[in-house]
């Protein structure tokens, strides 16, 4: 609630405006008013100090034609100054003391030539994709977390560390950690923070937080601290991996920057997994209570961080997700800064490098299952109940299991009119070859498998002898083959995509467990994706090797296994 005093003080201001337009004079009454207004209460102080900035922006248009930017970039090119300028940034000063994050953004850059500036080229974008007015609602209680994803070079990071100078002036009894995949990530960040707080010459930091001064650096361990001694540092931070536990904590922010490295980690579910729990029981520990998250990631898959955070708290008013693509729905740049920007002819030019899914990724902000898997769940042909009749055959294929987390997969299919069934599979890494022999035989002799086929490459062939070996001493004859492969993995997996798609039926989701052989088998078909290096493709290139077989499109003659007579 305005005082009757200060209240009766801005209605004059305005009166006076009415009559005699604005000058350097009311001006002069706005930005005293801007003081004595937050020292009633923050709501007031915004309201007045937002009419102050209005008026002073109106009296330097209608001097120059321009607003402060064009007046201050001119100033700076001619060597010059200009009163009203230091007016304005009287004002921002004032909001910068009192948690304005727009205005702090800018105060911290005020000695800097304009081309070097980090903020107010890019001000209005960041302000347009509602990048500024989420970092405010973090500092203003109405959300609890914050994932930013945006493309790279876009200076999410850097948004980041000026947010982060600015919280641990307006917070100095508090401490914040930053957290990455990378150590030299997080030695990047910890000294171009430090470079924003110490650097006097260069930012204003000092200006807006007078009383404050860096009390203690520790490189080696990424930290500093500005003010009185705390439990833990004003800043920390620590990479996946670090072994930091116990040492660092955040009572206020909690920052997670790009937890996954790249496309081959986003393709790994695995590594997901492991990332995740690195999230879950070590970063997210490091917190105390009240302590805010803000996330800023490129986002890879619907299973990273972000994409779990989203899943988890769904439309939880807390939780802000912005995601923002090269191009808007004009097809206008999102990212058109004054300085280093990125127009619409560079993001064309990026799409014509790059393969279509992975710019999505970079670009688009779209999580790579979105779009990018060869089989998703929609196109995958299921069954309750098998054709009634025998079937026309029983087969199997089999790709044996290589080193580390690939998979011993042996689907069993079964034909009615042209159509493959897969009505059981073999589908596990274990390391023990003994275990897989016997499991993929009994599951041939449980399912009556008339033929096999096994992938001779990497000593296929001699399971497949080992397999047979068991197969006949449980009394039953299967006519088991290997063959090489000799075609690019992934070439054959999209080549074969559709045909399995449209001839190969599998199992309804109510019929098996996630856990079990089959469900395995269909999570790991479903994860695959056309894009970047796959580690886990032993599901899909057992199918496009059946869908060749059957097709008859490799000419390599197969070779029955036979044991040996002597």
């Amino acid at each position: 609630m305005i005082s009757k005093e200060l209240q009766d003080a801005i209605q004059s201001y305005e009166n006076y405006i009415l009559s005699n337009g604005i000058d350097e004079q009311v001006i002069d009454a706005y930005v005293m008013a801007c003081g004595a207004a937050y020292k009633e209460n923050r709501e007031v102080g915004l309201e007045v100090s937002a009419r102050a900035k209005d008026i002073i922006e109106q009296f330097i248009y209608s001097f120059v034609g321009a607003d402060s930017w064009e007046l201050e970039k001119y100033a700076f090119a001619n060597k010059t100054w200009y009163d009203i300028l230091d007016r304005l940034y009287d004002v921002l000063l004032i909001e910068a003391q009192n948690m304005v994050v727009d205005s702090g953004f800018r105060y911290l850059e005020k000695k800097r030539e304009p081309k070097e500036r980090f903020y107010m080229p890019r001000r209005k974008q960041l302000v347009k994709i509602g990048l500024v007015d989420a970092l405010q609602g973090m500092i203003d209680d109405k959300y609890d977390i914050l994932c930013i994803s945006m493309p790279p070079g876009t200076a999410k990071t850097t948004a980041e560390k000026f947010f982060n100078a600015l919280i641990i002036g307006w917070f100095p009894k508090h401490f914040n950690l930053f957290y990455s995949h990378s150590g030299d990530i997080t030695k990047m960040y910890y000294e171009s923070l430090l470079e924003i707080v110490g650097n006097a010459d260069e930012y204003c930091w000092h200006d807006i937080f007078p009383d404050l001064t860096i009390t203690k650096t520790d490189a080696k361990m990424e930290q500093f601290n500005v003010g009185k001694y705390k439990a833990f540092p004003s800043v920390q931070c620590t990479s996946v991996g670090s072994k930091n536990a116990g040492k660092v904590r955040a009572n206020k922010f909690l920052l997670v920057d790009d937890m996954i490295g790249g496309i081959e980690e986003a393709l790994n579910p695995m590594i997901l997994d492991k990332l995740w729990n690195k999230y879950a029981v070590d970063a997210r520990q490091r917190k105390m209570k009240g302590c805010k998250e803000i996330h800023i990631a490129t986002r890879w898959s619907v299973k990273d961080v972000i994409g779990r955070i989203q899943q988890m708290y769904g439309d939880n008013p807390r939780v802000k997700i912005i995601a923002v693509p090269d191009v808007d729905e004009n097809g206008k740049s999102n990212f058109d800064y004054e300085f280093e920007g990125f127009d619409e002819a560079f993001f064309a030019d990026q799409q014509l490098l790059m393969d279509e899914i992975s710019y999505k990724c970079l670009y688009k902000q779209e999580p790579i299952e979105r779009e990018g898997l060869l089989f998703p769940e929609d196109k995958i042909r299921r069954y309750l109940n098998l054709p009634h009749g025998e079937p026309e055959l029983i087969t199997a294929q089999c790709d044996t299991k290589g080193k580390g987390t690939d998979y011993f997969v042996m689907p069993i299919l079964q034909k009615y009119d042209n159509e493959w069934y897969c009505v059981d599979c073999v589908c596990d890494n274990t390391a023990d070859y003994e275990m897989q022999y016997e499991n993929a035989a009994n599951t041939l002799v449980l399912n009556q498998v008339q033929e096999c086929e096994f992938e001779s490459n990497a000593g296929g062939d001699r399971v497949a002898l080992e397999v047979n070996k068991r197969v006949q001493s449980k009394g039953w004859i299967c006519n088991i083959t290997s063959r090489p492969t000799e075609t690019n993995k992934e070439a054959r997996i999209f080549q074969c995509s559709n045909w399995i798609l449209q001839n190969v039926i599998f199992k309804d989701a109510s019929l098996y467990t996630p856990k079990e052989p089959y469900g395995v088998m269909m999570s790991l078909l479903k994860q695959y994706s056309v894009s970047g290096k796959k580690q886990l493709d032993d599901v899909p290139d057992v199918f496009s090797n059946f869908a060749l077989k059957v097709q008859k499109k490799d000419r390599i003659r197969s070779t029955i296994i036979m044991q040996s007579p002597f």
